[in-house]
């Protein structure tokens, strides 16, 4: 509680004055109280606290909270107890709620609800002052709104501590006090590192993307992205769902490029995204657990973390999928929340705030693993990140717990081997030598299937005699040659989806093959009798088509 409030409940300093070398200072004394240690002509005013509580009464009290993350705050007021004997009956009142409690100081605590369908538990704080408990309910989970959880835990609070109230006796609690105090942390500590100290700092959406003391790295990354993103914009990629061409261009992984000597792209993709609501998705996951977790590690921990724990799932996405293109950070992203869950199975962590957080990040984790089991989510790049931060975070854990710059150095270096090292073991009996011969194979075939559809540009006047010419010159010739050259790379030494790949650009070819055939027996014969055969042709190519459709994968 700071001062002003303070001088408000003293019954004494009727009026308050402005010093200006000293600030608000007592009437009475004509000096700045330090109410830490008591002014001693202090005297509560239990009037004007009544006063105060009526009218907080009426006031109508906001139930849903919006935030990143939500939370709700309040005060209780109260006219007839120390600071410390209000302190045993807010403890009290959070035992009898059944909160796990933790961060005792000589201001208050940290109470953790419990965990239900209806709440992955929240963080509420407590400070303890003359005449006034604050309190904060706090979302732990990742989550925008809270649906009216943190405004039911207060009134919970508020409720609970009237009743005790009127029933306790005073004199007892100041007795447990003593009792209390024993557990206070050392030190006179005005606020708490509890994990979700961090966000209090967080005054606005802007503040998020600003680099700062403790949370450095965060939103260097999400700038990065973002403006990788503005820059695929600008240069025609699409807003809302890139082609797979384009994503490919801009440093998508693709396990045929990739396994073929542009193994940068294990990194580069952790900076693309495959539309502007796969990027909102990442960065909301990603500023959530930075904010969390930069605190703890630092800035070189954070960005070795993002970065090896990406290039793992990048890896394991391209061992998993043989043809499928893999963009996003996501990969990295579940890399930062396997650090953190490893970290909170050690007692790096206070207890208290444990066992909520790690159910809600699990319960996190979790959902987003089932949800990857959809088409379309590179589930092997969530797993391989997440897989890879559960070992960095035990690894960090003794350069965390006992400081060391050396000793941190030493095991991000050493990390980083064994990553990459384990990223070439998997992949390494998955590189072909035949890609790059495959490769420039099927750009002469993407050369052949643009002639043979010349065809379709012709202009619309032009005569029966220059449509023939076109169908058996440049039509039928080259869509022969195609078939030919499939069938020559399909000799090569390929990952099966391949393989398939090209047996369906053959059955595609001999389509197209047919098709004209009974195009130029119409034009020659003159007649009609093909025109059933046509369409049917033309609507197995179609099909063919759109199962040739390069898949992407977001992660």
């Amino acid at each position: 509680m700071d001062r002003a409030h303070q001088l408000n409940y003293c019954k004494i300093c009727q009026h308050r004055k402005f010093n200006s070398q000293q600030g608000i200072i007592c009437s009475l004394t004509d000096t700045k109280p330090d109410f830490e240690e008591r002014c001693a002509s202090f005297e509560i005013d239990s009037l004007n606290i009544e006063k105060q509580k009526q009218r907080a009464t009426g006031e109508n009290k906001e139930r849903l909270s919006f935030g990143f993350s939500p939370r709700q705050a309040d005060s209780i007021l109260f006219g007839d107890l120390t600071p410390e004997q209000a302190y045993v009956l807010a403890w009290q009142t959070a035992q009898k709620l059944g909160w796990k409690t933790g961060y005792l100081t000589a201001s208050g605590f940290v109470g953790y609800t419990g965990f239900s369908l209806a709440s992955w538990s929240e963080e509420v704080a407590v400070k303890v002052g003359i005449g006034r408990i604050d309190l904060k309910s706090e979302c732990t989970g990742i989550q925008l709104f809270d649906w009216g959880k943190n405004r039911r835990n207060i009134e919970a609070f508020i409720e609970t501590f009237e009743k005790l109230h009127r029933t306790v006796d005073p004199e007892t609690l100041t007795e447990k006090y003593s009792d209390l105090s024993a557990g206070f942390a050392a030190g006179n500590d005005q606020t708490w590192e509890t994990p979700l100290v961090k966000k209090e700092k967080m005054t606005s959406v802007f503040s998020l993307f600003v680099p700062q003391r403790g949370y450095f790295v965060t939103p260097v990354i999400v700038l990065l992205n973002v403006l990788l993103f503005l820059a695929m914009i600008a240069f025609g990629v699409s807003l809302l769902l890139p082609d797979g061409l384009q994503l490919i261009q801009w440093g998508a992984n693709f396990r045929p490029l990739t396994l073929n000597g542009e193994w940068w792209r294990l990194g580069s993709h952790l900076f693309i995204h495959i539309g502007i609501v796969h990027l909102l998705m990442n960065m909301y996951a990603l500023l959530y657990i930075g904010l969390l977790l930069e605190p703890y590690l630092g800035k070189t921990r954070l960005a070795a973390a993002y970065l090896l724990s990406g290039v793992v799932g990048g890896a394991t996405s391209v061992f998993w999928h043989e043809v499928a293109i893999s963009a996003g950070a996501s990969g990295a992203i579940f890399g930062l929340y396997g650090v953190f869950l490893s970290m909170l199975t050690t007692n790096l962590i206070e207890k208290s705030a444990r066992k909520s957080l790690l159910i809600s990040i699990s319960v996190f984790v979790f959902y987003n693993l089932a949800n990857g089991m959809k088409a379309g989510i590179d589930n092997a790049a969530h797993i391989g990140g997440l897989l890879s931060g559960l070992l960095m975070g035990y690894a960090f854990y003794p350069s965390l717990k006992k400081p060391d710059a050396k000793l941190k150095l030493a095991t991000i270096g050493a990390l980083a081997v064994v990553m990459l090292l384990s990223s070439i073991v998997l992949l390494k009996n998955n590189i072909q030598r035949d890609f790059a011969r495959y490769q420039l194979e099927m750009q002469k075939f993407v050369l052949l299937e643009e002639k043979a559809l010349g065809f379709y540009r012709m202009e619309p006047y032009a005569t029966d005699e220059q449509i023939l010419a076109e169908i058996e010159n440049n039509g039928i010739k080259n869509w022969e040659a195609s078939i030919a050259l499939l069938d020559s790379v399909d000799q090569y030494e390929l990952p099966p989806g391949i393989h398939d790949q090209i047996h369906k650009l053959r059955l595609y070819c001999d389509i197209r093959l047919k098709c004209y055939d009974a195009m130029s027996r119409a034009i020659t014969e003159k007649t009609n009798k093909y025109d059933t055969a046509i369409l049917n042709y033309n609507a197995a190519i179609e099909d063919i088509l759109e199962e040739l459709g390069v898949g992407q994968t977001e992660n």
